[in-house]
Order: structure tokens, then sequence, then C-alpha cells
């Protein structure tokens, strides 16, 4: 995930521009002409490679498969989420969130069950890009990272961090390590298969998943502070998406 990031950042760094909607303009968004060139990059790379993968993947392999492969990527990344709990000072969090890996991994075979969230000990969503908002860190400006998509400066700086917390950065077999990172890669493209659906459907899909992405992300690090300004920016999302561009 590191060599990804690392090529992505660079390649972000000599992208083109493309034209900016008249109407379209955002203050979360200064660098919009690059992100738009770069989305259009991702686009064509989604919808000819990614996507049809994806699509594949789903119809091949029946539910009970799809949700232990799930569940197995979910438990073998979960000490990124661990480790950011007690970095935010969350230590009742941190204790559930190591009680959830060890019984996952012993009683869960490896994580291919989740026993732990039928005796209470839910999923939780952390990394470092929320724990440096945590830590006050301001979210920078918007950004598109080559073939990871939607991020912005904090984000994008915390994906570092986030790859030494996962098994890639320490599996030494080059077969095992790219070949369950593309399955990694594959399955989280295709969990987000429906959102891809929805933005299709509107007139900027741009917009849509720029502003579902800062939305998102400002509710992670602030709670339920964010949540008073939700209807606006959903009002936002929706004028924006919605524009002819």
């Amino acid at each position: 995930m590191l060599r990804i990031t690392m090529f992505s950042l660079f390649t972000l760094a000599v992208a083109g521009c493309a034209t900016v909607p008249p109407s379209e303009r955002n203050p979360r968004d200064p660098w919009q002409r690059i992100n738009r060139g770069i989305y259009k990059f991702n686009d064509v790379f989604d919808r000819t490679i990614a996507q049809p993968v994806s699509r594949t993947y789903v119809r091949a392999l029946p539910p009970v498969v799809r949700t232990g492969i799930d569940n197995f990527f979910n438990n073998v990344t979960y000490p990124d989420v661990i480790v950011n709990a007690l970095l935010q000072g969350q230590l009742k969090p941190f204790a559930r969130d190591t009680g959830r890996f060890v019984v996952n991994t012993t009683v869960g075979v490896a994580g291919l069950f989740d026993p732990a969230t039928h005796i209470g000990l839910a999923y939780e969503d952390r990394d470092f890009g929320q724990t440096f908002g945590k830590w006050g860190i301001p979210s920078g400006p918007f950004v598109v990272v080559p073939f990871l998509g939607p991020s912005d400066v904090r984000d994008g700086l915390g994906r570092i961090p986030d790859a030494y917390a996962e098994p890639w950065a320490y599996i030494q077999n080059p077969y095992w390590d790219y070949g369950t990172l593309l399955l990694y890669e594959v399955r989280n493209r295709a969990a987000l298969l429906p959102l891809t659906d929805m933005a299709n459907k509107t007139y900027d899909p741009y917009a849509f998943e720029r502003n579902a992405y800062l939305q998102n992300r400002d509710f992670m690090v602030k709670g339920p502070q964010a949540e008073n300004g939700a209807e606006e920016e959903l009002k936002q999302l929706q004028e924006d998406s919605n524009q002819p561009p």
C-alpha cells in the first residue's frame, strides 16, 4: 500500500489540468483543475479495469464467501484501528478493539468468521488521518490521488503510517504480498459499487464524490459536532452534483 501511495503522490504532482464548470466552486477544493484531471484518469481506469473486475468478483463469488473475505481483511487490518484508538486516548475503545481482534483471530479462525460482533465487540473504523484530525491538524485542501481516489492533505499524509500498520508492509513473499493486496483492493472496490451507481446518476459525479467524502471525514473527526452543518452540506452536495457542468 505504501508503494501505491508514494507512486500516486508523485503522479499527483505532475498530473494535467481539467476544465472547471463555471458554477462549481468550493473553498475546500482550490486545486480543482488538477483534481478533475486526475479524476478523469481514475474514471477511465475504473470503468475499463476496476469496475469490470469488481462486478465479476461479486457475480462469481457467493455472498457467504465474500463475507468470509470481508471478515478476514477487516480483522487482518484491525491493528491500525487499535493503534489509532490508543493514539486518540480512547482507552475503553482500545480495550474493546483489542478484545475483538483476539476473539476473531482465535475463535473466528484467523478472522474468517466474526464472533466478536455477536458478543458486543462491534467493528470500528479509525485511521491516522482521523487521528491527526483529533489532534487538531487541519484537513487542508481536497485532493484526488491517482488510483486511490478522494482524499485531503491530512488524510493523504495519514496513509503513510497507515501502510505500516497493515500486513503488506511485512509480507516478504511477493506472490502473497501482491496477491492478497490485489484481492483486498478488489474487495474494497466492490463495496463501493452502489455508491458508484448513485454518483453516475448525477450531472457532476466529481462534485458528488468530493462532497460525500468530505462530509464523511468531517463526521469521523468531529463526531456529533459535524451534524450541525450536515443539513447545509447535504444541500450543497445535491446542488453541486446536479448542476450540468
